[in-house]
């Protein structure tokens, strides 16, 4: 895992109450986080909308309702309208803050166009560069791309990015292919989203021999930053230069040309991050300082985000985001029954639908998007259509989140034409340890066993897994936090952040294989149950307790997250749903129609019921 800077220099011991905020597309949130005589605790939340667009045009104007907010209910001064700035005032006793802090998605967050030489390993590494910094990626290019070069010239001439990151070629390597596409993008002249005389700000981040020309070619069109290659060799990937080097121009050339961000940016020492990128941040800190294996989505009404820390073959832990831009809960719902299918979102339902019926009520949300379920029927529709996007953004996920393996491992003659050869999937359900849920369909669930189903089947999850959400969408928050004071932010992240749902158990076993008994599940050394094939069942009566958890395998053939046959064995700190034992196997067995199915399991559960647990 890359080494975390901490971008604050005053004394850490100082800080009492620090105030931040998080500047999205529509709701800017404030939040307070307070140091008492336990440790740190979030303590109190402000919101009003957010005032980048016209006729108000200044962000501040939003951050500051916020802040008024939260002095109305905490009782504490924080504005100061006689002076500028308009508050912290830093004063004894109860008034002011210590630190301002903010993150922002406003104005459509960053956006950005990346192009290499061989889609699967330089465009591949450049996305990831991106992707973690926090950007939407509208498009990546590559020389060996299917498009004929006039098509690719009229699709960047089309797009209006940010900030491009040029990659390509190994260190040392032949530069032709680097030059070429740099002269690709000089003939389509994209222009950047913001700033009418704004020279485009890109990145060079490929083949160290062709940066010389590459800046000759730039140097009348853009703004050029060149920093050490994303792939340097074919077996390494240094990720940290690019994304250091796209936050740099994000503060340079995106919040500067967004109204009011020059007076945002003059209240706060720490540099204003993208929301992707701070929450990130935060999944990485705690997962790094409790040494897991951890996923995470943040599902929005436009676009789905997944994060994941996993290790690699050398055992060290890895950091990876994507974007699934057009899966969303709202603007792009009619994305997700186009992918996934109306078959796919029926499964999940307990009362059969239609095909035109499904299509019809979904399409009614999309012109809708701001509307909320009215009906049993609609939220447990809504919460389907949750299950397919977290699953089609997981397959995502996947296909990007790769290691690659060492330059020692022989290569044969196909191996030098496919470049998939020399990767490996990092992202093993099995090895999970924590999954966490993010947005208002997980974390607004009128019932958290029902955001944990969401999770346990949208991603199909295995062996042992620790359910979570976050409790009121404050890890933006405590990822800029995080870059100033680590210990704190993962603090309050734990105490305040993660709510504890359940843990998860599922079995996986060849589908072939006539196995009836799975496993038997031990907690504390009391005897949970015997899990049988095709079961389902929630044991409640664990709730909030820690001990040790036994899973132990009733044929060689099941696995439970330590091979075939091995039992696990885990302390564990249980959520207030206990353990949910899942015997359908993955991909998921349906032993009957799956809606009978699922209204089985629903009632069992109780889990649309006004008497749920």
């Amino acid at each position: 895992m890359e080494a975390k800077k901490t971008l604050f220099q005053g004394d850490l011991e100082s800080l009492t109450f620090v105030l931040v905020t998080d500047c999205g597309s529509t709701t800017t949130k404030a939040l307070a986080f307070e140091r008492r005589d336990d440790g740190w605790h979030q303590s109190f939340r402000g919101e009003a909308p957010t005032t980048v667009e016209e006729p108000v045009a200044d962000v501040t104007v939003g951050v500051l309702n916020a802040f008024s907010e939260i002095q109305e209910v905490s009782g504490r001064r924080i504005l100061n309208e006689a002076e500028a700035p308009p508050f912290l005032v830093r004063e004894e006793g109860e008034v002011g803050s210590d630190l301002y802090l903010s993150t922002s998605s406003a104005g459509g967050g960053l956006q950005m166009m990346v192009s290499g030489i061989v889609h699967e390993m330089s465009v591949e590494s450049a996305e990831r560069a991106a992707l973690g910094a926090g950007a939407i990626v509208l498009e990546a290019f590559s020389a060996d791309d299917e498009r004929d070069e006039h098509e690719i010239i009229e699709r960047i001439r089309h797009l209006r990015p940010d900030i491009v990151l040029m990659a390509g070629g190994t260190d040392g390597g032949a530069s032709e292919h680097v030059t070429e596409m740099a002269e690709m993008i000089v003939a389509a002249d994209p222009r950047p989203r913001f700033g009418k005389t704004l020279r485009l700000p890109l990145i060079f981040a490929g083949n160290s021999a062709a940066a010389e020309s590459v800046e000759e070619i730039f140097r009348d069109r853009a703004q050029i930053s060149v920093v050490p290659n994303v792939r340097q060799t074919l077996s390494e990937e240094n990720l940290r230069p690019a994304r250091e080097a796209i936050h740099d121009f994000f503060l340079k050339h995106v919040m500067s040309h967004s109204p009011g961000y020059d007076k945002l940016l003059s209240w706060t020492p720490v540099p204003v991050m993208p929301t992707p990128a701070a929450v990130g941040d935060i999944v990485q800190e705690y997962a790094e300082q409790n040494k897991l294996s951890v996923l995470c989505a943040d599902i929005g009404g436009a676009t789905t985000d997944v994060f994941s820390v996993f290790s690699n073959e050398e055992g060290e832990q890895i950091f990876n985001r994507t974007v699934s831009a057009n899966l969303g809960m709202s603007y792009s719902i009619a994305n997700v029954l186009v992918e996934a299918g109306a078959a796919n979102i029926s499964r999940w339902l307990a009362d059969p639908l239609t095909e035109h019926e499904v299509r019809d009520r979904l399409r009614n949300k999309m012109i809708r998007p701001t509307s909320i379920p009215q009906t049993v029927d609609d939220l447990i529709l809504e919460q389907a259509v949750c299950r397919e996007a977290l699953r089609l953004s997981l397959d995502h996920h996947r296909s990007l989140a790769v290691g690659l393996s060492g330059a020692q491992r022989q290569r044969g003659i196909a191996d030098i034409f496919s470049q998939s050869a020399s990767r490996y999937e990092l992202v093993d359900l099995l090895k999970l340890d924590v999954v966490i849920g993010s947005g208002g369909v997980l974390s607004h669930a009128p019932n958290r066993l029902q955001a944990a189903l969401m999770m346990l089947e949208g991603f199909g999850l295995q062996g042992i897994t620790q359910l979570t959400v976050d409790s009121i969408f404050m890890m933006p928050h405590l990822g800029v936090f995080s870059s100033v004071h680590p210990e704190a932010a993962t603090e309050i992240f734990s105490r305040d952040c993660l709510v504890n749902i359940a843990h998860s158990i599922v079995p996986i076993f060849p589908p072939k294989k006539s196995i009836r008994k799975l496993c038997r599940v031990t907690f504390e050394k009391k005897e949970v149950k015997e899990l049988l094939r095709g079961e389902f069942s929630l044991h409640q009566e664990f709730a909030h307790q820690e001990g040790i958890l036994e899973v132990e395998p009733l044929s060689p053939s099941v696995d439970v997250g330590n091979g075939p046959g091995r039992a696990v064995q885990k302390h564990v700190t249980l959520g207030g749903f206990g353990l949910i034992l899942d015997g359908r196997n993955r991909p998921q067995e349906w032993t009957e129609d799956s809606h009978i199915q699922q209204q089985k399991l629903f009632e069992s559960l109780q889990l649309y019921s006004s008497e749920a647990p």
